[in-house]
């Protein structure tokens, strides 16, 4: 899907670019502000107006995009070289690249295979690594939470949207940013079972975070560390 346009806005004196997208998936217009910028997110039959809804959140806009300006500014700059630490579901590991049969995470550090990397990059082998045990980790966890909960969804998919850590379709499909393997898995429960829970509840009224609430009950705990430490979770500045 292409890059929508920015555009630009005046609130309260603040020259504020923001993006517009429609989505199948969405249920009501709102408004995201995270690291990555302002976003009106449309239902595809919306016709609400983007900057009439942003003027009439004016305050609450600006004061959020300037904490994400200051979460920006922690994106660590990363090398992908072999000492340098990553994080692995909230633990920093140290990457090590060395001779052996198999790519491998233990309690301290990430083992690639030095002869995919002479072939390839360290950035690729180690992004393909992360995508490989993503899908082992949040398919067990969906699976396991789907079945606690007593939902069914139809697929999983894993992406590595922009500006969301994951999304219920009305058709069922589960989709999770699969830089969630970096957070730690108490964070990635929540987002999973956020995002079961819409299969029932589809909007974010109050049985839908009681739903929520039944099976994390600390979620709000959960969503301000995925707020506060989502730089952590950049994989490279191009997902900025």
């Amino acid at each position: 899907m292409a890059k929508a346009q920015p555009r630009q806005i005046d609130l309260l004196g603040n020259p504020i670019e923001y993006e517009v997208r429609r989505s199948a998936d969405a249920n009501e217009t709102r408004i995201d502000v995270d690291i990555h910028g302002v976003t009106v997110v449309l239902p595809k039959s919306e016709n609400a107006r983007p900057s009439r809804l942003l003027k009439e959140n004016a305050a609450w806009v600006v004061d959020q995009q300037r904490k994400y300006d200051t979460y920006r500014e922690q994106v660590p700059d990363r090398a992908f070289e072999a000492g340098e630490c990553f994080p692995f579901l909230g633990q920093d590991r140290e990457l090590v690249i060395e001779s052996r049969r198999k790519h491998e995470v233990d309690e301290d550090s990430i083992r690639l295979r030095k002869s995919a990397v002479e072939q390839s990059s360290v950035k690729r082998v180690l992004r393909n690594f992360y995508r490989s045990r993503a899908r082992d980790h949040l398919t067990e966890r969906t699976d396991h939470y789907a079945e606690r909960m007593g939902v069914e969804y139809k697929k999983l998919e894993l992406r590595n949207q922009r500006t969301r850590w994951g999304s219920c379709s009305t058709g069922g499909t589960i989709s999770l940013n699969w830089r969630l393997i970096m957070a730690p898995p108490d964070v990635v429960d929540y987002l999973v079972v956020h995002e079961l829970a819409h299969l029932t509840e589809q909007h974010h009224g109050r049985e839908f975070w009681q739903f929520v609430g039944e099976h994390v009950p600390n979620y709000k705990e959960k969503a301000e560390w995925l707020e506060q430490n989502s730089t952590n979770l950049i994989f490279t500045k191009s997902d900025l």
